[in-house]
């Protein structure tokens, strides 16, 4: 492209799920009762731990901030593809598909090291119960949720800064239902390369080091946890990780699948499916699988909502 008049791109087209018109209706129907679906249940989850002094505890308010990290996740993506499917307004600025770039990667990286936080939480608990209240206490607790957003908020403005600096000429037609890294520079017509090294060396920084502390941390609890002479007691210390164990294995399997899966079967199509999924479904399965299980959860939820005095003591 040296030597040659170009005419940048000033937005984007959204591609989305090109399908029948009367489809496109059936899919603003489901996403929109996904959407609210996911806002009711993750402000529930809120609204009870904050209103119940029973839950004031460090494992909830990590639970609190993860619920409000999937309510902006999801409102940061579904909203903008409901006025694709309902309206066929498809178009989005270049300053308005960095802004929802920069708020994915942030939103998705927090989660990580707010994972990492959590299976922090969980080894204290588990390899230190009896210094948990010394070591985990509520200001450790806030400071470690602070970091997550601080640190993923930061790597991400350098990142999105990078992507945002590349060329983007010709076509502008993104082929997915919101603006993603590989969509974005697969149209970039000057060399990326920085971008793509930056994004590289960042992603390893605040995705990688997350995971390798998580691992850690489930190594001395599993240690721990086999040390544990009864089956019974190695069962109730299990059972209190099992709910994190589960999410964590979910975001990074999504995760590897989506960015990280073998180029026989990295077609377009398979990749906004696996995108569709996980935007949707991760924030509908995280609240009902840490606290479906969760008894004392589920008696403050009932409190919550009024239930509290039919229930049986």
């Amino acid at each position: 492209m040296r030597g040659e008049n170009v005419t940048k791109v000033s937005d984007f087209i959204l591609l989305g799920f090109p399908t029948a018109p009367r489809l496109q209706y059936v899919l603003f129907l489901i996403f929109l009762l996904t959407y609210l679906f996911v806002l009711l249940e993750n402000l529930a989850i809120i609204l009870t731990v904050w209103s119940s002094t029973s839950l004031h505890r460090p494992m909830y308010y990590f639970l609190s901030s993860l619920s409000s990290l999937e309510i902006f996740y999801v409102s940061n993506i579904i909203p903008k593809m409901l006025d694709g499917f309902l309206l066929q307004r498809k178009r989005i600025s270049f300053v308005g598909c960095m802004t929802q770039l920069y708020f994915f990667i942030s939103l998705v990286c927090s989660e990580c090291v707010l994972l990492a936080c959590m299976a922090y939480d969980r080894y204290v608990a588990i390899c230190h119960p009896l210094r948990y209240h010394v070591i985990m206490t509520t200001v450790l607790c806030v400071q470690l949720i602070v970091f997550s957003f601080v640190s993923a908020f930061t790597v991400s403005m350098i990142k999105v800064y990078f992507i945002s600096r590349a060329t983007f000429c010709g076509s502008n037609v993104l082929n997915h239902f919101f603006c993603d890294i590989s969509p974005i520079l697969k149209l970039a017509c000057t060399d990326f390369s920085t971008a793509e090294l930056v994004d590289f060396i960042l992603a390893i920084v605040i995705l990688v080091f997350p995971l390798v502390a998580t691992v850690l941390s489930y190594g001395h609890i599993t240690l721990a946890v086999l040390r544990i002479p009864s089956g019974t007691g190695r069962w109730r210390a299990f059972s209190t990780c099992a709910s994190h164990l589960t999410v964590v294995t979910m975001f990074y399997v999504a995760m590897l699948f989506i960015y990280v899966r073998p180029q026989a079967i990295d077609t377009r199509s398979s990749n906004k499916f696996i995108s569709a999924v996980y935007t949707v479904l991760t924030p509908i399965m995280n609240p009902l699988i840490y606290c479906l299980r969760n008894t004392e959860f589920k008696e403050a939820l009932k409190k919550t909502l009024g239930f509290g005095s039919t229930i049986d003591k």
